[in-house]
Order: structure tokens, then sequence, then C-alpha cells
């Protein structure tokens, strides 16, 4: 009994004696898994039809993680900026410090030039100096749409009451 069930798995076949589980018969037409000759080829029909889908969505994904990159690095500089000019003693060389700022961090991401405003109002002592720093950014250029993007950030930091006075 024990060598009737070993030889039953061996060859696919249920334990209760039936027919095999893996299509071993004879007969051509009783084949559980034989290939027809209309499916060869198939498999690489799919792959030429979908590598490119597969590739143009990989390229979507870098896309899109160059613009998130390039916002996070617009955020940085408009942070930079903003506290490099909190700590000048003046208006003109506090706007002078952050667009130097800004411009340091943005070098190599933005596409034309670094825009730097302040949009608060006046300079003393406990007040607040914000800026909006922007600049466009390639966008979607990787896939060859050549829609260049804007990005703007702004951020404000406290003027320093014990800032340079000389």
């Amino acid at each position: 009994m024990r060598n009737a069930w070993a030889r039953a798995v061996l060859h696919g076949m249920r334990a209760s004696g039936g027919r095999s589980d893996r299509g071993l018969s004879t007969s051509r037409s009783d084949r559980r898994f034989s290939i027809s000759r209309s499916d060869r080829g198939l498999s690489t029909i799919e792959v030429v039809i979908l590598a490119p889908v597969m590739i143009l969505f990989i390229l979507i994904l870098v896309a899109f993680g160059q613009l998130v990159d390039a916002r996070g690095g617009v955020d940085g500089a408009a942070r930079d900026a903003a506290r490099a000019g909190s700590i000048q003693k003046d208006q003109g060389t506090a706007m002078a410090e952050a667009k130097a700022a800004a411009e340091a961090d943005l070098e190599g991401m933005c596409v034309g030039p670094v825009s730097v405003n302040q949009t608060s109002t006046g300079f003393e002592s406990g007040t607040f100096f914000t800026v909006e720093v922007s600049c466009q950014v390639r966008g979607l250029a990787i896939l060859g749409l050549d829609m260049e993007t804007t990005l703007k950030a702004s951020f404000s930091s406290s003027l320093d009451p014990l800032r340079r006075s000389a």
C-alpha cells in the first residue's frame, strides 16, 4: 500500500487512484497545460507592450520626485534667506544677504534667476523679516514636456535684537 501511494505521488496521481492532476494523460486533447500554436510568442508581445509603459511610469515617478526635491530646496532657501537677512544691521544689507543665501541654496536647481522679495514692512527690532523666494524649475522636462514650473516659498524670521550694530 505504501509503495502504491509513493508511485501516485511521484506520477502526480491522486492517492485514490484517480486521474493525473498534472495532465499526464496520453491523449493530446486531454493535456491540461498544453501550449497551442496560437499562444506561441505571446509573452514576447506582452513584454513589447508592457516595457514602454513601465519605463514611462518610472520616468513619471522620477520627474515628480525632482519636483518634490525642488520644492524642498525652495523652502530651505526661503528659510536660509530670512535668517541671513534677519541678523543684518540695515534693510539694504539684509536683502543683499538674503538674495546671496537663496542663490547659494538653489544653485543648479533653478532654470532662471532666483527672485527674493521682502514681504514684511519695516526693519525695526522685535518685528519679523519675511521673504518670498521663487524660481523656475525644469518640471517635467525629463519626460520631454517643456513645462517650466515656478515654485514659491515664504519664510519669516524675527529680527534679532542683538544683531550687528556696526
